[in-house]
């Protein structure tokens, strides 16, 4: 159990840098959203001209807040769960049955981060946008799609990541440790 809790506390340490981070791009990326919104629905509706970027720029947004938040929510069990099974199990029954859901979400965001690197470096993200454009020394340049995907890439690895975390906290508590965790987002809450 040493070495399980030795590899937890550097890992905890910096998930509630990374995530504290990610829950204030997610805050900035929420406000910008709701402002392209605003832009849209009065330049539409009041000027009568829709602007040919703003939904998609939501969109952008929308993509890297939920790439940003979803590993806390997913760390502070914010996800949906099934608890039927597990609250009709004895303690360690349901710790052994949380423990091979947990392996089998790693296997799967693994699968899916790798895929989406695929994707990102692939056609997919060789195509650009069809409104957004960032300024560069030349001029104006379509955004890549990749950046969009990339979204999908970074919240699957910091979803992998955390995954790890509860895997080793899942352990921790088979091998009779549960007294020596932390609640997994105490650290981050009390350092905002």
């Amino acid at each position: 159990m040493a070495i399980l809790l030795w590899l937890l506390k550097p890992l905890e340490a910096v998930l509630d840098i990374v995530l504290r981070i990610g829950r204030w791009i997610a805050i900035v990326a929420i406000g910008l959203m709701v402002c392209a919104i605003l832009l849209q629905v009065f330049c539409r509706y009041v000027l009568g001209n829709a602007l040919p970027w703003p939904e998609e720029a939501a969109i952008f947004l929308m993509l890297w807040m939920t790439a940003a938040i979803a590993p806390s929510a997913y760390r502070r069990g914010g996800f949906v769960a099934l608890e039927i099974l597990s609250s009709a199990l004895p303690k360690r029954g349901a710790a052994v049955l949380a423990l091979l859901l947990l392996l089998i979400s790693g296997l799967v965001l693994y699968l899916g981060a790798q895929m989406g690197l695929t994707e990102m470096s692939g056609l997919a993200g060789k195509f650009k946008s069809a409104s957004l454009k960032y300024p560069t020394p030349d001029g104006w340049v379509k955004m890549p799609n990749s950046w969009q995907i990339g979204s999908l890439v970074v919240g699957l690895w910091l979803l992998f990541i955390v995954n790890i975390e509860l895997i080793l906290r899942n352990l921790i508590t088979l091998a009779g440790g549960e007294d020596r965790l932390r609640p997994a987002f105490d650290a981050e809450l009390t350092a905002e």
